[in-house]
């Protein structure tokens, strides 16, 4: 059976990838973080749009194609996130 991810699970999978799986040292198009994330295009633009507008992930133009990479505040994001899901699951099996 397939397991549900949540909304955040998704973007830290995105956050993720584009910190430690890039194609190269420009970012991640959106076709690789599709595949990565396994999630539809529609959804992914909506959340990719999102993540930039809020400082987490950066948007560069390279010869007519957008690739993503994660900033600093979206590290941050990230490692917060972790250690409260680690807190969390930790906290389900006592």
């Amino acid at each position: 059976m397939a397991e549900y991810r949540t909304h955040m699970k998704i973007i830290s999978d995105i956050l993720a990838t584009t910190r430690d799986d890039l194609q190269d040292e420009d970012g991640a198009t959106v076709t690789y973080l599709i595949r990565k994330a396994n999630i539809s295009h529609s959804r992914i633009s909506r959340i990719l749009k999102t993540l930039v507008s809020q400082g987490l992930l950066e948007k560069t133009d390279n010869q007519g194609s957008n690739k993503y990479k994660i900033s600093q505040p979206g590290r941050e994001f990230l490692h917060t996130y972790q250690i409260h899901q680690n807190l969390y699951i930790h906290n389900l099996k006592e």
